[in-house]
């Protein structure tokens, strides 16, 4: 990546150097935490979003918090996800996988995938990682249609892993921008951005020129 692009990696609290701030459990408190953080960091440069997974669904109502700022990015990257108001499941119990036991909550986290055996294999380790992850899963699915509504006027580029169970539905992302809609299916399951790093630095610069070249 040329030295003059900077990365920002968004932390949540609970985790990396926020570890010993509380857990959030709501999205729109989720979506003001990463807005207030993209906020300080704003030099008045272009700028992408770029979210995974997670990410990808507080990513959207992100950047349209940053437009209503007057501030939009350049693009947004949405990874390892279909898009918002799309279930995997009608099983109620697993649309609430935050409620279930520690031992169905590491089985699901099996099935995903990306989170070593030693930690889930280990009381110590789950025991505090555990509850982060779940927080996140309760984020995501206590309030599923909460983009519903929502646009962006942003063009968005969106990547998805080729044996990830929703991978058909990637498409679903163009009926939240307003603008350009892009996407590409890189081989993987739904952590396939470790397999790719260097597709992903071309993707990047490519949604960067492009659409600096049309602003």
């Amino acid at each position: 990546m040329p030295a003059a692009v900077k990365f920002f990696a968004l932390e949540l609290p609970g985790r990396g150097k926020r570890y010993k701030e509380g857990l959030l459990r709501h999205k729109q408190a989720a979506i003001n935490d990463y807005v207030q953080q993209i906020r300080q960091h704003r030099n008045g440069e272009p700028y992408i979003i770029y979210g995974h997974s997670m990410g990808a669904t507080l990513g959207l109502s992100v950047v349209k918090a940053m437009e209503n700022a007057g501030d939009p990015p350049l693009t947004f990257i949405a990874s390892g996800n279909p898009g918002p108001c799309i279930s995997e499941t009608d099983d109620e119990r697993l649309k609430n996988k935050y409620l279930l036991d520690d031992d169905g909550f590491k089985e699901e986290l099996r099935k995903l995938g990306g989170l070593p055996d030693e930690i889930l294999n280990n009381d110590e380790l789950y025991g505090f990682f555990g509850p982060v992850i779940r927080a996140d899963f309760e984020i995501l699915e206590k309030d599923e249609l909460f983009e519903k509504d929502t646009r962006i006027n942003t063009p968005v580029y969106a990547i998805m892993g080729n044996t990830e169970p929703m991978v058909e539905q990637i498409d679903n992302w163009k009926h939240y921008t307003n603008n350009y809609f892009g996407r590409q299916v890189l081989p993987g399951n739904h952590f396939f951005i470790h397999q790719h790093p260097k597709e992903l630095v071309k993707i990047i610069l490519h949604c960067s020129r492009n659409m600096q070249v049309n602003h």
